[in-house]
């Protein structure tokens, strides 16, 4: 249970998957209000929220980075070396901001929503990539 180290094999063998909900990121201080989302972590400045833009609206909530949500399938131990980092830097190659998130079995990269496509194409290329080398 404890997932792949190995950065090649994670790198080829990541299958990504676009969400197709859009997200937003949104930001409380004090109470949180109760509203579903798919991310919360505490900051010292506020709770950072990640949220469909509707439960955002309902909420009265404030947000930035309008974004859609790759899942990496493959499961990536979470002490692994190097494997955001790699996709991160090929990301930013392309010239595209990324929110990286590790969850306990997948990494998940929230993108700017206008560049999903571009994200995809570009994750797919390096996998390919990494499985004939």
């Amino acid at each position: 249970m404890s997932g792949e180290r190995d950065l090649r094999t994670l790198i080829a063998g990541m299958r990504p998957v676009l969400d197709p909900q859009p997200y937003v990121f949104a930001t409380v201080r004090g109470p949180v209000p109760d509203v579903r989302s798919i991310m919360r972590f505490e900051e010292a400045e506020g709770t950072t929220l990640v949220l469909a833009p509707e439960a955002a609206r309902a909420a009265g909530l404030e947000t930035a980075f309008p974004c859609r949500r790759i899942t990496l399938n493959v499961h990536s131990a979470l002490d692994a070396v190097g494997f955001l980092a790699a996709v991160t830097a090929r990301l930013a190659a392309e010239g595209m901001g990324v929110n990286p998130v590790a969850g306990f079995f997948h990494d998940y990269l929230f993108v700017p929503e206008d560049r999903a496509a571009d994200a995809m194409a570009a994750l797919r290329a390096m996998a390919e990539e990494a499985a004939v080398r």
